[in-house]
């Protein structure tokens, strides 16, 4: 005797698949929503990009590749400030504010660089 497959050839129901497909185009989304991050490499005394715009809310991070420490702080009332980024570590920072932010570091004052946020 032949076994007979259930109405819709073990396709999946209606409501599973129109839930797969839902669950698919939210996690597209999801992905296109989610903030963007950024490197800022420290080497050779010098930030590099020396100048980055970003979004408000989307992470920067800053990688101290020399072989001291070295600070990623902005002066004003909105300012940010690392502290000591030891070698081989780094420190990230998610600008809430627009503007125009000019940084440096605080042991080597020839450290330049600016952080414009959208």
């Amino acid at each position: 005797m032949v076994k007979r497959r259930a109405p819709g050839n073990g396709a999946l129901p209606r409501a599973t698949l129109a839930g797969a497909i839902l669950a698919l185009m939210f996690a597209i989304a999801s992905a296109d929503a989610a903030p963007k991050s950024y490197v800022v490499t420290i080497e050779n005394m010098q930030f590099n990009p020396p100048t980055l715009t970003v979004k408000r809310g989307e992470r920067v991070q800053w990688i101290n590749k020399d072989l001291f420490p070295h600070t990623v702080t902005a002066g004003g009332t909105h300012g940010f400030d690392s502290r000591s980024i030891a070698a081989s570590a780094s420190w990230s920072y998610a600008p809430a504010k627009a503007g125009s932010y000019p940084y440096g570091c605080i042991f080597h004052p020839t450290m330049h660089g600016t952080l414009t946020v959208q």
